[in-house]
């Protein structure tokens, strides 16, 4: 990019547009082809879901995986604002494979079109595309979902934006004849990108970093409403909170140091006092940030975030008791 061109806005640590109306991408740009990796064995390949739209996704399987031994079917949306990042990223692809390893599961992460070529709701009508798509015939036909992935056990998981398109699909299944057949076995909500106009919890000490999360939102959405547009805020009047979500379990993970904590914790909270699913889990990893797990797969917090998905994905559920997994750190 010209260094000469002049900068009308920045969005750190995402995006940054210039006066001429182009822009460049400060983050997620890189790409890391599918195939098998050798530290985990896990295979993964790329197809197209969605020609008309262009979207693809990548398909994750243990490379240990049978015919015989059918496995959870994960339906995954990456984070990065709405703005960076794909399924080739470097970055997202270890990390994916790393949580297909300790999950032992078939997981399918969808690339779905971003902001700014594409402005909202494109992500969110990609990311119902895809979910329609799992639940297809054509799914059910693909070679690697036919061998290896239940469809009795499917999963919605996502991380940052990627968790919030999760909630969105739960409810927008409430109301959709797709809710008749289709049965979400859960959600796993991996420090979901909730905001709010209202400051709560650290935000209200942290105004400076509060008004730059409040810059990313404005930058993505185009809404009278700021960041109490329901897409963002759930729990914002006129939104449709959580009642009915579409869904037996959810598991929300949050990071004791992430701006975004509190938000997730409401979440949670909210959920429980709906009597809604089956179960509410949470969790809250100590001395991390958001995404942490995205940037280093390998420490030992990410090693504990990937096994709690694991317990949540393989469980059946029957054990569990409505809000009474609130761990934190473990």
């Amino acid at each position: 990019m010209d260094s000469s061109k002049e900068v009308s806005l920045e969005i750190f640590p995402y995006i940054r547009v210039y006066k001429d109306g182009t822009f460049e991408r400060l983050a997620g740009f890189e790409i890391m082809p599918p195939g098998l990796d050798p530290e985990t064995g896990v295979e993964s390949k790329d197809i197209i879901i969605l020609p008309d739209a262009g979207v693809s996704a990548r398909i994750y399987r243990p490379s240990s995986a049978s015919t015989t031994t059918k496995l959870p079917l994960v339906l995954y949306f990456h984070g990065g604002a709405f703005i960076i990042s794909s399924i080739a990223d470097p970055k997202y692809h270890s990390s994916l494979n790393a949580l297909v390893a300790e999950c032992n599961i078939v997981l399918v992460s969808v690339d779905y079109r971003r902001v700014p070529e594409q402005p909202l709701p494109a992500a969110y009508d990609d990311s119902w595309a895809a979910l329609q798509w799992i639940t297809s015939e054509e799914a059910r036909g693909e070679p690697w979902l036919r061998d290896h992935a239940d469809f009795d056990r499917l999963f919605l998981a996502g991380d940052s934006g990627g968790a919030n398109m999760s909630h969105h699909l739960a409810m927008r299944l409430r109301d959709d004849v797709l809710g008749k057949r289709v049965k979400l076995s859960g959600i796993g909500m991996i420090q979901p990108y909730f905001w709010g106009e209202k400051p709560i919890g650290a935000e209200v000490a942290d105004p400076g970093r509060k008004a730059w999360v409040d810059s990313w939102w404005r930058f993505v959405c185009v809404s009278d409403k700021g960041c109490d547009d329901p897409l963002i805020n759930p729990f914002a009047v006129g939104a449709a909170g959580v009642e009915g979500l579409a869904c037996k379990n959810v598991l929300v993970i949050v990071s004791e140091k992430d701006i975004l904590r509190d938000r997730g914790r409401m979440y949670y909270e909210k959920l429980v006092e709906s009597g809604g699913p089956a179960a509410v889990e949470f969790m809250e990893i100590e001395g991390v940030d958001h995404v942490f797990h995205i940037f280093d797969p390998s420490c030992e917090e990410a090693k504990r975030l990937f096994k709690r998905v694991a317990s949540f994905v393989n469980s059946d559920g029957d054990d569990r008791k409505e809000g009474d997994r609130n761990v934190k750190g473990a």
